[in-house]
């Protein structure tokens, strides 16, 4: 009796034989042409007999059925029925993968999920998807939403357990593209979004945007809660990689990227296609304010501290996934506004501090787009439209409620480049503040973060002072600045205050407030923030607080220096607080403990020194200089000296960053003082002498004359950064470049040059340092 194709004759010889022939085509399949190309067409009786020992769990025959039910005119209702029996046995495992916090996939914790992926189960899946879009008939079943959902879901849990999984997809440019078009479809948007969001996360490159079809309409098309959840895709896509620490990092590896890369990079590119959607900004601007639903039921609220474990409570993520599902089916019959969203009913069933978090988490998305796109080509444009369409006051109505509702504190300190996996409360108010620092950066849109009624208070600092207003202050549009008594920037300030003195969040606190003074000096900014205490608390938490983080005080440090620089009021509210030898002790320890934090500090001191030196005949300013601890220890040559030769030996070519290239500047800064002063060839001599007092010769020198030499390659090709040299000391950048090449050699004044105090023996200035 003839037995079935599929099947196989019951002698031991005749099985063995046709084993033999399987793994025959196996191997000779990408030869011929005519071989198995997934393992789920080894035939029926071997799968099953196999699976028993193996516990398969059905998956090779399962996945064969598919196989063989899936042609173009098949009945797609059997389909669905293998697809959800296949997604049943692999959604446990991913939920047990998810719950248990792997850090990598092991096929080990997976089984069904890898035995999936080894029979084919993925190539398969994504062939069913995108069927509809290989073939030109179009009388074809259409694969229902249930179906489409149903595919993406295992795809996902498959990205989740097995490893390989998520690159293999993302290495399938046509599938991600797909991936893009389901998007318009809003029963399967937030699927497709997860996966793709994992897709693009393993990508070794950024997708351009430009490429996926309809971008601007598929965007536009997106309801408010579908286009928070695009951001998280966004933000993979408008994002430049991170280089970390290694070499790549440097200021000279960049330099030498910058020479082979001139075109905009893709993350540049995505984020010109996205500015240029017509109401993309806008929309984001009212998701990043949009206010919470409130409830009546106040009993119900929970603290969004304990987040972790409620939402490891089946029960609430059923809550909120069926909530999302509610806001998707309501977007699509409804308009884009918000007014369906509060109509919920399951909305209203869930305790505020749910719905809380919800909005949060989406926030946090947004506002990191709209940092992103602050600081990239399009700042100017992407500045007018926040302010056009009221970020910073809609953000300072949300400020007390939402923003900084109550204390967090046990968290870590989360640098800027760094991944953070905390709370979406502590994630929230870290974007906030890093918004918040770009957003007023060297940008006179700043005084938006003030009240009408405190622009009219610098307004009265500038006239007591008989000063002349600021032209940005002057140009601010008062009907964009913030609503109320007080702006964003005082009640941050007073939260600053609040905060416990080893919070990570004063970091980026310090740094917010900071950025509002970068820039040209300006006394009454500098004023009105002195008159809400905040010299006192910064000293305070310098000297008096016994604050441990390098990172704190580094940002302290620098907004110390921005609040006082040129100011003498500053310094002399300094001496009161710093009112005896100990506390000034102290707080030239701390300063000297890190001098790559404190260096920004040490130079505003210098640039004051100078300043206040060219003012004695000034009764106020002869009084506090006369008074004053700091000025009178920066006064003494050799403290100045001290300071010079620890800057230029603790940096070289090789390990310059963004983080310390401040160092480097200001060494340069106390000799440009210096050689305005006629002084330069005295200060050369001292390096010189502390090289031979080191027994070192020559190697101060040679390592600062290594580092001009990078600075005019570095400097003299970035106006930007000329630009914030030039603003913040007040000396004109064309004296900053004659400095550089006189101590070059490169002048006409030898005994200026630094190579002239290099004995020829220990002379070592001809190496390109480029190319080390």
């Amino acid at each position: 009796m003839a037995t079935r194709s599929s099947g196989f004759p019951r002698t031991q010889a005749s099985r063995g034989n046709s084993c033999k022939n399987i793994f025959i085509k196996i191997r000779q399949g990408p030869v011929t042409g005519a071989g198995l190309t997934r393992g789920s067409q080894v035939p029926v009786a071997l799968l099953e007999e196999r699976d028993k020992r193996a516990q398969w769990q059905g998956i090779p025959v399962l996945l064969r059925r598919l196989h063989e039910n899936s042609h173009p005119n098949s009945e797609l209702s059997k389909i669905h029925s293998i697809v959800m029996e296949l997604s049943s046995l692999l959604s446990m495992e991913a939920m047990s993968f998810v719950t248990e916090e792997r850090k990598t996939p092991k096929e080990s914790i997976s089984p069904n999920t890898h035995t999936f992926h080894l029979f084919g189960g993925v190539d398969l899946f994504v062939e069913i998807l995108m069927r509809p879009t290989l073939t030109v008939q179009g009388d074809l079943p259409i694969l229902s939403d249930d179906l489409i959902k149903d595919c993406l879901n295992v795809l996902y849990n498959c990205c989740i357990c097995t490893e390989g999984v998520t690159k293999s997809l993302a290495a399938r440019e046509d599938f991600v593209m797909f991936l893009f078009s389901l998007m318009s479809n809003k029963k399967v948007f937030l699927q497709t979004a997860t996966l793709i969001e994992d897709i693009l996360s393993v990508r070794k490159e950024i997708i351009q945007l430009e490429e996926i079809p309809n971008l601007a309409s598929l965007v536009q098309s997106f309801n408010q809660q579908q286009l928070a959840n695009f951001c998280r895709i966004l933000s993979v896509t408008i994002s430049e990689p991170d280089v970390g620490v290694d070499d790549k990092h440097t200021l000279l590896a960049r330099s030498t990227q910058q020479k082979t890369s001139t075109c905009p990079s893709r993350a540049e590119s995505n984020q010109v296609s996205l500015v240029n959607i017509p109401g993309f900004i806008e929309r984001l601007c009212k998701l990043a304010t949009r206010k919470v639903t409130e409830t009546a039921d106040a009993s119900a609220r929970l603290e969004l501290e304990d987040w972790h474990s409620w939402l490891d409570n089946a029960l609430v993520m059923d809550a909120l996934m069926q909530l999302a599902i509610e806001e998707a089916e309501q977007s699509s019959t409804e308009s884009s506004d918000e007014s369906s969203l509060s109509s919920s009913p399951l909305r209203h069933r869930l305790p505020q501090s749910m719905k809380i978090m919800h909005e949060i988490m989406y926030k946090v998305e947004v506002l990191y787009v709209l940092c992103v796109l602050l600081m990239g080509r399009q700042r100017n444009q992407v500045h007018r439209m926040l302010a056009e369409f009221k970020l910073i006051p809609g953000l300072n109505n949300l400020f007390d409620e939402l923003i900084w509702r109550r204390q967090t504190s046990g968290h870590v300190l989360h640098l800027q480049n760094q991944n953070c996996d905390c709370s979406p409360e502590i994630s929230f108010k870290i974007q906030f503040l890093r918004l918040l620092q770009s957003f007023s950066d060297h940008h006179e849109n700043k005084y938006l973060l003030l009240s009408g009624q405190e622009l009219n208070e610098l307004s009265d600092i500038y006239l007591n002072a008989n000063i002349i207003e600021m032209e940005a202050l002057n140009n601010t549009d008062r009907n964009l600045v913030c609503d109320g008594k007080k702006g964003l920037l005082t009640r941050l300030i007073s939260v600053m205050k609040k905060e416990p003195i080893d919070s990570s969040f004063r970091f980026w606190q310090a740094r917010a407030v900071e950025s509002f003074l970068r820039g040209t000096p300006s006394y009454a900014d500098q004023v009105f923030l002195l008159r809400r205490g905040l010299l006192e608390h910064i000293l305070y938490c310098i000297v008096d607080s016994g604050c441990k983080s390098h990172d704190v005080l580094q940002s302290y440090f620098d907004l110390l220096g921005e609040l006082m620089k040129f100011n003498i009021d500053a310094f002399k509210r300094f001496n009161k607080y710093v009112n005896s030898e100990e506390k000034f002790q102290m707080f030239l320890t701390q300063i000297n403990s890190s001098l790559v934090d404190s260096n920004m500090l040490v130079r505003c001191i210098v640039l004051s020194l100078d300043h206040f030196e060219s003012q004695t005949e000034d009764v106020k300013v002869a009084e506090v200089f006369s008074e004053c601890r700091l000025l009178s220890y920066m006064a003494q040559v050799e403290n100045r000296l001290s300071f010079l030769f620890r800057l230029t030996s603790i940096i070289n070519v090789q390990t310059l960053t963004q983080e310390n290239v401040s160092c480097l500047n200001t060494s340069l800064l106390i000799l440009m003082l210096a050689r305005r002063r006629a002084k330069l060839p005295f200060y050369l001599s001292a390096l010189q002498e502390k090289e031979y007092a080191e027994k070192y010769p020559g190697y101060l020198l040679n390592n600062f004359h290594n580092l001009l030499r990078f600075w005019q390659h570095h400097y003299l090709n970035k106006d930007k950064d000329s630009t914030c040299l030039e603003n913040s000391s007040c000396i004109p950048f064309t004296y900053w470049k004659e400095t550089v090449s006189v101590l070059l050699g490169s002048g006409r004044s030898p005994g200026c040059a630094i190579a002239s105090y290099i004995d020829e023996a220990y002379r070592d200035l001809d190496r390109d340092f480029l190319e080390l």
